[in-house]
């Protein structure tokens, strides 16, 4: 893993600009990996952009978990503002990235200023199936993971981090998230040049991602 780690910040310091995307099922530690992998790479070469920025705002929709709006449809995300911005940051030009408020289901009127890095890692459930996103990475990555292990970490961390009731995530999974993911997410491993395993020891698979980045940078 050295070497790979190694050749891919030589390459990325002599001025590359490349974006790569991790996608996978809520809860498949796709997000784990792509910090972990960033977090290798240090923060002056590379930076984590989650699709969950660019949620649109559904304040007078939302009634409840499991409800009419469906955050797990590829129509609830501004994917055509997403590549707008990839672009940008591939041209060198900084981005404002949107807030979304998962406890009021805002987007906030404050954004986040986001400089471009020599990598982008762009982390997301429904980002292989966006085609004009799919199409700015490099390297295409999908985290598989069992189902019951996804939901038990869904369960997890919508209970603790957004506000949530047990009740209403398990509403939301079996109504949205599972039959989304069996639509939408699940094809799109097919896109992916790498399917990793997220129940695997995270060294491990970080060692084939560093491998298949190192072999465009």
């Amino acid at each position: 893993m050295i070497d790979s780690l190694e050749r891919c910040r030589a390459r990325l310091k002599s001025g590359s600009r490349l974006v790569i995307g991790v996608a996978g099922g809520s809860g498949s530690g796709k997000t784990t990996l792509a910090m972990l992998l960033a977090k290798h790479l240090g923060p002056e070469l590379c930076e984590v952009l989650a699709q969950d920025s660019y949620y649109i705002d559904q304040s007078a929709r939302f009634d409840g978990d499991g409800g009419q709006v469906n955050f797990d449809h590829p129509s609830s995300l501004d994917f055509e503002l997403l590549h707008q911005q990839l672009d940008a940051l591939l041209d060198g030009q900084p981005i404002e990235v949107p807030i979304y408020d998962f406890a009021t289901h805002t987007r906030k009127k404050q954004t986040e200023h986001f400089e471009p890095k020599p990598l982008v890692i762009v982390d997301g459930t429904l980002i292989l199936d966006a085609p004009e996103v799919f199409k700015r990475f490099c390297v295409s990555v999908f985290v598989e993971t069992r189902e019951e292990v996804r939901f038990a970490r869904r369960m997890e961390r919508d209970v603790r981090e957004r506000g949530r009731t047990v009740a209403g995530v398990y509403l939301q999974f079996t109504r949205q998230v599972k039959p989304m993911h069996d639509q939408f997410v699940e094809p799109s491993k097919a896109r992916a040049s790498l399917v990793l395993s997220g129940e695997s020891a995270l060294d491990d698979e970080l060692h084939r991602v560093l491998d298949a980045l190192a072999l465009q940078a």
